[in-house]
């Protein structure tokens, strides 16, 4: 196995080439190959910020509704292991200027033990929660599940037992490359359950919501107003962004908390 430094570098250089592994993942027997090798197995869906969850706007809506934050909060507790990347991989590789390259992954689970101590250290569950709430407040965004490719980079087995928290910026995400992978491996990530995103009658057509702020593409300008397909991953930051406020996250179930822990604990054991 490659050193630590080498591996790295060796990202760093390739991290470009995703879109191009995108489009090979379209051609039958390599799709099968790339998703058994990087992707199987996989459970992954974003977890929209807590600004963008609606609150109390409804009688039918609990006064104790549980936010995003609080689901990620609990995952953490129940975690025995907890393992921060000293940097991000994706924004390090992109050479990103809009957010900051050293918040980086949360590991957890007995797989995380395995991480080379050279890529970061372990934690206490508080610190980890601390952490994650200082990306959020940067701007970035909770991908959250088990994914298979953190495993392989990394070298930590076995994967059913490593959980990754990326903190994901729109512009540098090793995810961007959804809009173009085959749908067998895209579908692996998904928006949270219980929720979804609508455009109301205050939209404008402005376009602020196209400009390199879905990580999917999942928003254009159809008859003079925003329009989201079912390609959307339910992230919300169309919903922070929007000038209008004319996006609107709704929840559909109130049983989405639960459903999405029961989901995230179900892919990965973190005893």
């Amino acid at each position: 196995m490659a050193s630590p430094y080498a591996i790295r570098k060796i990202i760093n250089k390739t991290f470009s080439g995703r879109f191009m592994l995108s489009r090979l993942s379209h051609y039958g027997f390599v799709g099968q190959i790339i998703d058994l090798l990087l992707f199987r197995d996989d459970d992954i869906l974003y977890l929209p910020r807590d600004n963008a969850i609606p609150v109390n706007q409804n009688l039918d809506q609990p006064a104790d509704m549980v936010l995003p934050s609080q689901i990620l909060d609990r995952i953490i507790d129940s975690a025995g292991y907890h393992w921060i990347m000293d940097f991000c991989i994706c924004r390090e590789s992109a050479g990103c200027k809009d957010f900051p390259i050293e918040m980086g992954c949360l590991f957890m689970g007995e797989a995380a033990m395995g991480i080379n101590p050279k890529f970061g250290r372990p934690v206490t569950a508080g610190e980890a929660r601390k952490h994650v709430r200082k990306c959020r407040e940067a701007g970035l965004v909770h991908l959250v599940g088990r994914n298979k490719l953190d495993a392989v980079w990394l070298n930590v087995k076995p994967g059913k037992k490593l959980f990754t928290v990326c903190n994901c910026c729109p512009c540098c995400c090793f995810w961007r490359l959804l809009p173009d992978i085959t749908p067998d491996i895209g579908k692996k990530l998904t928006r949270m359950p219980g929720i979804d995103l609508r455009v109301n009658q205050d939209c404008v057509g402005c376009g602020t919501c196209t400009e390199d702020i879905c990580f999917v593409n999942a928003i254009r300008l159809q008859g003079g107003k925003a329009h989201i397909d079912d390609t959307c991953r339910g992230c919300g930051r169309c919903v922070e962004i929007c000038p209008n406020q004319a996006i609107e996250l709704v929840i559909t179930d109130l049983d989405y908390a639960e459903d999405t822990l029961g989901r995230l604990t179900s892919a990965v054991d973190l005893s």
